[in-house]
């Protein structure tokens, strides 16, 4: 009975040694994404950072497919013990539910959340030519032709066809919605003027109003983006409420030790602290106010919320796909 007591003693005590002795070896980050995305540059940058603090190196791993929800299902399978982590975002655990019915996770109970990483702003954008100068004047002539106007997106679930649903709603209007196979395609034809509106992150779309070739007429934020300080916010424009970010969030499979998701946690806040990284950030347009969601418990609530306001959005817009 003593050695029944002593082994039992030993095997529980396993998964304490285990998370102390963390991390021993390198930490796989799944990003849901192709190589290069917004997503996929966040995570390098704070993974970089990250690797310093925790004296093991965080390898990036692109799992593209399904508007994300390929790799986040992979890693949500994953061994709980700290060597497979994830870079979640708005879509993956926000409108995911939504969008794909037969989803193989539940953002809300599947996961151990770490923290918010950045938000990536989103944008309204139109071609050149579009008849509006600003977003007072887009929003009218918005409501009064919605059925002629043709909006691009990257397909159903992608961050462009969600926002743009969420902005589609409050505007009252049901548009030509024109699918591509992503954002680049979708941008090249606004550019030559084949479809009148987007929403998109302010990522892709810097350099393309930094040279004019299309119009901005707000960034979806409380406020303006230091990336594109000449672009109203949608409150100043007149739209307040048009608010939304393409945020970016770690997390880890259901059951880590809390032990290692703190430490993970610590080396977030860390890499978010770093001049130099938030620069990196910052440049790049992204926003790094939502410090409430930097913390486990934060991020769980900001999720709960999500699935729940996309859910809506997307059930009211008739973008959710049918159960």
């Amino acid at each position: 009975m003593r050695l029944f007591a002593l082994l039992l003693l030993a095997a529980l005590s396993l998964p304490q040694r285990a998370a102390a002795a963390w991390p021993e070896r390198p930490v796989t980050m799944i990003v849901p994404f192709a190589a290069g995305g917004p997503t996929d540059v966040v995570a390098r940058i704070v993974g970089e950072h990250m690797s310093r603090t925790l004296g093991q190196q965080v390898v990036i791993e692109n799992v593209a497919g399904a508007g994300g929800t390929t790799g986040i299902t992979r890693a949500a399978q994953s061994a709980p013990d700290g060597y497979t982590i994830m870079m979640g975002h708005m879509g993956t655990h926000g409108a995911a539910p939504a969008v794909y019915p037969g989803l193989k996770y539940d953002p809300v109970k599947d996961f151990a959340p770490v923290g918010m990483a950045a938000g990536t702003p989103i944008v309204i954008v139109a071609k050149k030519a579009f008849p509006a100068k600003d977003l007072a004047e887009f929003v009218a002539y918005a409501r009064k032709n919605g059925d002629k106007l043709n909006e691009g997106h990257a397909g159903v679930g992608s961050v462009s066809f969600t926002t743009c649903s969420l902005l589609n709603s409050v505007l009252g209007i049901k548009p030509t919605r024109v699918v591509y196979r992503g954002t680049g395609p979708a941008l090249n034809d606004l550019v030559s003027g084949q479809i009148d509106y987007m929403c998109d992150q302010i990522v892709n779309l810097v350099p393309q109003i930094q040279a004019g070739t299309i119009r901005a007429y707000a960034v979806a934020l409380p406020a303006r983006s230091p990336a594109l300080p000449d672009v109203p916010t949608t409150k100043e424009g007149g739209l307040p409420e048009y608010q939304v970010s393409a945020w970016n969030a770690v997390f880890a499979p259901k059951g880590t030790p809390r032990e290692i998701v703190t430490r993970l946690n610590g080396a977030l806040l860390q890499a978010l602290a770093d001049p130099a990284t938030r620069k990196r950030l910052l440049d790049l347009g992204a926003d790094l106010s939502d410090t409430a969601s930097q913390s486990p418990e934060g991020l769980q609530k900001l999720v709960e919320s999500e699935v729940a306001r996309w859910s809506k959005v997307l059930k009211e817009t008739g973008a959710a796909a049918p159960k």
